[in-house]
């Protein structure tokens, strides 16, 4: 990683901890619910016996550092503790806001903070960072059981939540829950939202036409997966195509240009590695500029693109 790469990705990760740290003082603390993970137990105590929320968080990250560094390894330890104290410190220095409280409604805070707490802790994300606490769990899980690092952290986060129905009341708890899975969603969401692909099966008689008119109007390489009717006995191919958000309408008119009967299925692929992808191979891919096509194919397709850039 060359220096500008190093320094964008800090900046990166400072930028979400301070958008992460805000939102607890701004939304959270005022409204007496909680956040999750060590972050949640340090302002437990916040409450109880007012001691500092940042060096709390910080202390309590050790154990979980120890366990980042035996099974993430020591280049991703050192990012965590990186973020980790990044955190921390954001979270004692935006202390201030808690004066500045800009909504009375428990659910507005709620709904605002979990918001703000998952844009802060995506973009951390994002740069393959960690605020440390539950997210080094979250990243544990994500590494050896390809799991959503916001849906781990929100199903570790229940304890939270019955700590503070326990300590406080159910109101703050339920209050707290709805913060804690608006948080997930929106970490998942900033996570993924920006690289989401979509892999698409295409059952055609002229499978062959719609693979070359793929490859030559949209750049996109495509597999063949060989099928079979079950009524009719007859082999059929599939046409196999990962693409992104952008590039699905023009699949869609080149599959009905080419075959109006053409059978479709457009599933979410969650995460698409490899070869026009993944930013360690996307520099390296080079599409074909010669793909033989049937001219008269072509020539509807370019049409029909045609007419919807008219539209």
């Amino acid at each position: 990683m060359n220096v500008t790469s190093m320094l964008f990705k800090y900046l990166g990760i400072m930028a979400g901890c301070l958008i992460a740290a805000s939102s607890i003082n701004l939304f959270v603390v005022p409204s007496n619910l909680l956040t999750g993970g060590v972050t949640g137990i340090a302002i437990i105590f916040y409450f109880l016996v007012g001691l500092p929320i940042g060096i709390q968080t910080l202390v309590y990250n050790v154990p979980l550092l120890i366990a980042s560094y035996k099974l993430l390894g020591k280049k991703y330890t050192i990012d965590v503790v990186i973020g980790t104290v990044m955190f921390s410190l954001a979270l004692d220095a935006t202390k201030f806001l808690n004066g500045m409280v800009p909504l009375d409604e428990m659910m507005l805070a709620s709904i605002y903070g979990g918001i703000f707490n998952g844009i802060g802790y995506g973009i951390v994300f994002r740069m393959n960072g960690s605020t440390g606490g539950f997210d080094i769990l979250g990243a544990i899980f994500k590494k050896y059981y390809s799991m959503d690092i916001g849906s781990v952290i929100f199903g570790f986060n229940c304890l939270i939540v019955a700590i503070a129905g326990a300590l406080f009341s159910i109101t703050s708890a339920m209050f707290t829950l709805i913060c804690m899975y608006v948080t997930s969603q929106m970490t998942n969401k900033i996570i993924d939202g920006f690289n989401q692909r979509k892999a698409i099966l295409i059952i055609s008689d002229k499978a062959k036409d719609i693979a070359d008119g793929i490859i030559a109007d949209i750049g996109r390489g495509v597999t063949f997966i060989n099928g079979e009717g079950a009524y009719t006995g007859d082999p059929k191919k599939i046409v196999m195509v990962v693409v992104s958000m952008t590039q699905i309408a023009k699949i869609k008119i080149i599959v009905k240009t080419v075959d109006k009967n053409a059978f479709m299925l457009i599933l979410t692929a969650s995460e698409v590695q490899g070869r026009g992808f993944t930013g360690s191979t996307r520099q390296n891919v080079r599409y074909r500029t010669d793909q033989k096509i049937n001219p008269e194919v072509e020539q509807k397709i370019q049409d029909a693109l045609a007419n919807r850039a008219d539209d």
